[in-house]
């Protein structure tokens, strides 16, 4: 085991985990798993979480105050966030486009859609609950939002990553624009401080198999009843082949065409992360482990992935994005006893992507940004109950094509700027 790549061993505890899972799940001992083994897989999303802010501002700061020329922060900032909203349009598109060719919504008949509606009507009416706080908010609310009336308040929550990113560029942009003399102190601190954070990562991550071996066996045995799961095949695999083409066909096209990266390289240097964001579906969790992967196995240099990857699991859902736009049209074939129009469908493609930018990088924070795009085309939000049986696997599947998608934007934007080492 000690000779094992970490991608080896991560991926030995999802089998090991699932394979337990299902042992426990047929002896009837899912109360051994839930009480006993779970809450060791807990344990270790929230040392990635507790890493994770923290990492995102002293690699900000350091990433920025090397740049040492406004003029490159402007080009680097304008190239991501092209390339991240060009990603995410595609992205909403696809999901658009497959759902319109499979019709999944008419695979669904009526005792599954009752059911479905019963069982999963308490979750749903929550992330309804929590969406209808942020569509009673002004138009301009989001932009508001970005910026924190406290930045250490904003420091003690996740879900407020885009204020933290906020005031670390401004800390970045004044170390730039003061005398060098004075900036270096600062500077020298936090990469001090930036090397510290990098080893506990390295610790955290001695602990990644066994804490991918627990969660994949809670999920294993909480997972609802296959039966109810098979009614849900159709939409679930045109979510799944919509990933499949976004994570093997657009970003090795973009890859090569761009940054001419070969797929295999690329996909061989993130799968530790790409495997870690499957298992604990948070973009955020999976950061510090994105971010030791492209900066030490794809030769991104850390002033662009100290800038790009934070940001990116912030703003960048592709996956998120993709997944929306196919829920919204299964939920209106399952629900509306009429299509969808053009024009309504054209206002999902602009609402998902502004409401994967809003997006919180951790678990199903998706749902919630689902119900904004439901009330905007006019679709039930009480819907939003029939995908709820496989959110979860679906949610790990995107959390991998968000990792993906933020990756190949780094390095593209890296081999932009002349700071990709192509070795």
């Amino acid at each position: 085991m000690k000779k094992l790549e970490l991608h080896w061993k991560i991926l030995l505890g999802m089998i090991i985990g699932l394979l337990f899972g299902l042992l426990m799940k047929n002896l009837e001992q899912k109360g051994i798993v839930v009480d006993w083994i779970k809450p060791f897989g807990t344990i270790f999303i929230n040392m990635l979480k507790m890493i994770a802010v923290p990492l995102i501002v002293v690699s900000l700061i350091v990433g920025l105050a090397d740049l040492k020329d406004i003029s490159k922060f402007s080009k680097l900032g304008g190239r991501t966030v092209i390339f991240y909203l060009c990603t995410t349009v595609f992205a909403v598109s696809l999901g658009l486009v497959l759902a319109n060719l499979v019709k999944p919504g008419s695979y669904i008949n009526e005792v599954s859609r009752k059911s479905l509606l019963e069982n999963f009507s308490g979750e749903a009416s929550q992330k309804i609950e929590l969406a209808d706080k942020a569509k009673t908010s002004g138009p301009l609310q989001p932009l508001v939002d970005i910026v924190p009336d406290n930045f250490f308040n904003a420091l003690s929550d996740n879900g407020s990553m885009l204020q933290v990113i906020f005031f670390v560029i401004l800390i970045g942009i004044g170390l730039i624009l003061i005398e060098e003399q004075k900036a270096k102190p600062v500077i020298d601190f936090f990469k001090g401080l930036n090397d510290v954070i990098m080893k506990i990562i390295d610790i955290i991550m001695l602990f990644s198999p066994y804490g991918v071996f627990a969660l994949m066996a809670a999920l294993m045995v909480e997972i609802p009843d296959f039966s109810t799961l098979a009614a849900l095949g159709v939409y679930g695999l045109t979510v799944f082949i919509g990933l499949l083409i976004m994570t093997f066909v657009l970003y090795p096209s973009l890859l090569l065409l761009f940054a001419g990266v070969k797929p295999q390289r690329f996909f061989k240097a993130i799968a530790p992360a790409q495997l870690l964001a499957f298992s604990t579906s948070s973009s955020a969790a999976t950061l510090p482990v994105t971010m030791e992967c492209v900066t030490d196995k794809l030769g991104v240099d850390e002033e662009v992935s100290s800038f790009v990857l934070p940001l990116g699991a912030t703003v960048n859902m592709d996956g998120t994005s993709l997944y929306q736009a196919v829920a919204a049209i299964f939920i209106a074939q399952a629900m509306l006893p009429f299509p969808l129009d053009w024009h309504t469908q054209l206002m999902i493609v602009v609402t998902a992507t502004l409401a994967s930018i809003g997006s919180a990088a951790v678990p199903s924070a998706g749902m919630v940004m689902l119900v904004i795009v439901l009330g905007q085309a006019g679709i039930p939000e009480a819907g939003l109950a029939l995908i709820f049986a496989i959110d979860r696997p679906l949610d790990m599947c995107r959390t991998v094509v968000n990792v993906t998608s933020d990756a190949t934007v780094a390095t593209i934007v890296a081999k932009s700027v002349g700071k990709l080492d192509s070795k």
